[in-house]
Order: structure tokens, then sequence, then C-alpha cells
């Protein structure tokens, strides 16, 4: 009962007042960590290539994991602190967190460092949820909770930004292990502070937990991914230790939707997929991460390994790129009611596009304009296609199941993310390994070529090796097949960029919204005089307007509370 009281008196105070805002700090600071996990390490690749040596798939591995596993314990985590309160999961969230950093730290070898990064990815997990749910109760009135939920989404630009720079000065002054450090000190700071400060809640709790379904989503994206994977390996699609898990996963997925179609109360309403533009918007989002996740990991490697840029250096050439996409986070919501969804994400997906393919200009030489210009376009586009797409997805689905809509935003999101560094990585090596194949009629040692096919930094290690003109010539060879495999990636990227510019023709012209400053109208204003319940005047029936006055609505459901529109592009 003492417990009890102090939670709704916890509850209350941060409700009340200032306290709110510092509970946003917290939250905020939550949330920027696991958005800088996500990029720090994409400058320390190079380091970490040239220390543990891992194979092409194992380096996919590396940076894959961490995406991965967070976007397949997203629904477990988030219906789990329904059940047994979000800031308990929250404080578990970042004790392992802090675990896994030091672990990742530490590591020394690529195994050891794909496990930690799997359990920053579970930490990941428990901490995004908790933090948007939390977000959400604190913060009762929507207007509040609209400003609060547009910084929360910065911060997550802004993690995403400060990522590659933080990584790039960790990186040339220390070590590569020393990106992860740095979350040690902050969580040890969080976790006594959120224990004292944040607010404790539940959701509803119909119906049990089906923790079965959870676990066989799980199981079901990491089996297709790594196929995925170990075809993009190099590896043939008969290969037992490629067919096995991709058709053990697909098969778990398809079992994971048919179980949530049999119960009474599903972890995710499979019904929402039903409707075409709740469909759209969920495709459109991990179509956007996958393109911009993917190129972004090509691209350090391409600032380094081609244009023998610091890690510094590159993580200060991608600023643009994430601040381009703050710009557009921050005009999203004026753009899309004047717009629509449907202009909106599709001229964006055509802008990234318009990018992408300007990039593929890029060669042996730097042209920091050109790379600028790309980037800025890029984040523009991206962020524009995200922000649209969420609103869409979230005003698609019913109020009741605003938060499993919120879910299926994330996880998409997440998802986008692996699934972008899988497939582009995997075209990218697909693309580069031919270009190193006739290296041995120049000279070079059959073994040393076959080493070199792998990447490009495994490619430099194997030329200074050599030494000589055979090393320069293997050098010279991959870093040409590199720049070749690079314009290859970007013309599929530009290709399913452009398919997601037709799809996004199936979303909604406009965006229902009155010039009030209410926010969007719910259904029911468009024909007061029928309602009947608590919300209407206390005079009766409005009368109807005169019929030259009227304007027509399309017949919608409620829609559901926007909590994850705008959310910035990595």
């Amino acid at each position: 009962m003492t417990g009890t009281s102090t939670a709704v008196s916890r509850l209350r105070a941060a409700a009340d007042g200032a306290n709110r805002w510092v509970v946003l700090v917290v939250l905020c600071l939550s949330l920027l960590l696991v958005a800088l996990d996500a990029t720090v390490l994409h400058v320390a690749v190079p380091a970490v290539t040239e220390d543990l040596r891992p194979s092409a798939v194992g380096l996919l591995w590396i940076v894959d994991a961490y995406p991965l596993i967070c976007a397949s314990l997203l629904i477990l985590f988030g219906t789990l602190g329904d059940r047994i309160g979000r800031r308990r999961v929250l404080l578990l969230g970042y004790a392992l967190f802090g675990v896994a950093s030091a672990l990742a730290a530490t590591a020394g070898s690529p195994g050891v460092l794909i496990a930690a990064r799997a359990l920053l990815g579970v930490g990941g997990a428990m901490i995004m949820p908790a933090t948007l749910s939390i977000l959400r109760q604190v913060f009762p009135d929507r207007r509040e909770r609209a400003m609060a939920i547009g910084i929360w989404t910065a911060v997550a630009a802004v993690g995403a930004a400060t990522g590659p720079v933080i990584g790039g000065f960790l990186v040339e002054h220390y070590w590569w292990g020393s990106v992860f450090l740095i979350n040690i000190p902050l969580m040890a700071l969080l976790l006594p502070v959120g224990r004292w400060l944040l607010p404790e809640s539940r959701g509803e709790s119909d119906g049990p937990w089906d923790v079965l379904g959870a676990l066989m989503a799980a199981a079901g994206v990491l089996g297709v991914v790594l196929g995925i994977k170990r075809i993009g390996g190099g590896e043939g699609l008969l290969n037992l230790a490629t067919l096995v898990p991709l058709l053990a996963g697909a098969a778990l997925v398809v079992l994971f939707v048919r179980r949530q179609k049999r119960r009474t109360h599903p972890l995710i309403d499979i019904e929402m997929f039903s409707r075409p533009a709740f469909t759209t918007a969920v495709g459109c989002i991990v179509l956007a991460m996958l393109a911009l996740v993917g190129l972004e990991l090509i691209a350090v490697q391409y600032l380094q390994l081609v244009l023998d840029l610091s890690p510094l250096e590159t993580g200060l050439r991608l600023l643009p790129l994430t601040f381009a996409a703050m710009a557009a986070g921050a005009t999203g919501s004026y753009t899309l009611s004047r717009v629509g969804p449907r202009r909106m994400v599709g001229w964006g997906f055509v802008l990234t596009a318009a990018s992408v393919l300007l990039l593929t200009l890029m060669g042996q030489h730097d042209r920091p304009v050109l790379l600028t210009v790309g980037f800025v376009l890029l984040g523009f586009g991206l962020q524009s296609t995200l922000f649209g797409a969420y609103e869409s997805m979230l005003s698609e689905a019913p109020a009741e199941r605003a938060g499993g809509a919120a879910a299926i935003g994330e996880t998409s999101y997440q998802l986008g993310a692996g699934m972008g560094i899988a497939l582009l990585g995997s075209v990218m090596n697909a693309a580069y390994a031919p270009g190193l194949s006739r290296l041995h009629e120049d000279g070079v040692p059959a073994a040393a070529g076959s080493a070199a096919s792998h990447s490009l930094g495994e490619a430099y290690q194997v030329a200074d090796r050599l030494g000589g003109p055979l090393g320069d010539l293997l050098r010279n060879t991959a870093r040409h097949a590199f720049v070749d495999g690079l314009h290859i990636t970007l013309l599929v990227s530009a290709g399913l960029l452009l398919l997601g510019a037709l799809a996004a023709l199936r979303l909604p012209r406009v965006m229902d919204c009155p010039p009030a400053k209410t926010g969007c109208r719910e259904p029911s204003a468009a024909v007061p005089e029928q309602a009947t319940g608590p919300g209407t005047a206390a005079s009766g029936p409005r009368p109807s307007p005169a019929p030259e006055h009227r304007v027509p609505l399309p017949a919608r459901r409620t829609p559901a509370e926007v909590t994850g529109s705008g959310r910035s592009a990595r």
C-alpha cells in the first residue's frame, strides 16, 4: 500500500508544475543514448576491422546486431512494461545498457563484440517504448504533449548527428572501444535519478500477455535477416546454413500473424494491415530507413577508406545530413497540413532518390560541395518522408490501438535500419568482389586476392603486407572496385526509393485539419447535429448549415493521437 501511494504521489508531482519538464529531460537523455549508440560505431568500423579482423558478414553483424535485436524485442518489452510497470522495465534497460557497454568496450574478438551489441539492443528495446509511454502519461494536455514529443524526436536527431562526431573524436584520440565507455557514467547517473523521479505506470492488462507470440516474432525476424546476410556474404541460397534460418524465420512470422488473428487480445492488431494507407505508411518507413542507414554506413567507409579522411572529419562531413533532417522535422507539421500526406511522402522519396543519383558522381577524389549538397537533400527528403508516413500510419489506426500502432512504427523504423545495412551491404559486397577477380593474372597471389575481396579495409591490409608494386596494384584496384560497387549500390537504392514514391500514391491526399488551433478535427465534429453523448452542447443539436455552405467530408474513424510523427532520420 505504501509503494502504491508513493507511486501515485510521484506521478501527480510529475504531472503538475515544472516537474514534468524535468521528467522530459530524463527521458530525452535516455533516448539520446539509444540514438547515439545506433550511429556512434559507424565511423569506428575501419578501426574495428583493422583490430578484430572480422569477416564481411561478421562486420555486418557488428553494426547490425544492435538495431536488429532492438527492433525484434520492441513489442515484447513494450507489452511487458504494460504488465509489470514501465519505469521498472526502463530502469532494467539502463542497467543492461551499462553492462553491455562495458562488455563492448573491452571486446577482444568479433564474437564478443557482436554479443555485446546484441545486449545493447536488448537494453535499447527496454528503454525506447518505456520513454514514450511515460512521456504520454506525464503530459495529459495534448498541446504540451505535442511540444514534448517534438523535443523528444529532436533529441533523436541530435543523438544521430553527434554520434559520428563523438565517435570520430574518440577513435582518433583513443581507441574504438572508447565509443562505448561514454554510456557507462550516464547510465550510472540515470539509474538513481530515474528511480527517484520517474512515475510508475501500467497500461490496460486485458487478457494474458502473449509472450510466446512476442518471442515468435523476434525469432522470425532474426531468422529471415540471418538468411539474407548469408546470401549477401556470398553463400548460395540452397546452402543449408542460409536456407534453414530463412525458411524457419519466414514460417515463424507467418505463424505469428495467424496466432495474432486468432487471439482475443493480440499483441498486434493484424486487421490494421488490411487498411491500404496504414500498410503503405509502414512500408514507406521501412524503405526510408533502409535507404538512410545502409547508405550512411557505406558513405562512412567511402569517406575514410577512399578519401582518407580521419574519423573526426568523417563525422563532421555527415553532420549536414542530420541537421537537414532536423530542419525538415521542424517544418514537417506545417508542410504536411498544406500539401497532404501523399505529396509529402511521395515527393520526399523523389527528392531522396534525386540526392542518391547525385551522389553517383562521387569518385576517387574529394568533392566536398557535391557531398554536402547530396547529404542535405538526402536528410531533408528522408525526414519529410518519415514524418508524413508516421502521421498517416497513426491517423489510420483506431484510437484504442494507438499504442500498438506506435509500436509498429518503432519496429518498422528499427527493422528498416537493420535491413538497410544487410541489404545494401550485401549489394555492395556482391558488386565489389568481381572487380578483384582478375588480380591473379597480374601476379597477385590468389590467396591475397581472395582475402582482399571481402572488404576494402581488408584489401588495404593485404596490400600493406604485400608491399611493392603488387601491393600498390592491389590497393588501387580495390579502391576502384569499391567506388564502382558504391555506384551500383546507389542506383539500387534510388530504384527502391522511386518504388516508395509510387507506393505513396495510396496515402490520403489531404490531412483533414481545420484552421483553428485545436488540432485535427475529430470526425464527429463533421455532423454535430447527430451527437447525443456527453460531448454535445447543452442547448441541444445545432442547426444544419445551409446547403450551399456545406462541405462534404469523407467518413473517417476517430484518429489516433499522433505520438510518433516527426521521427528524426538517423
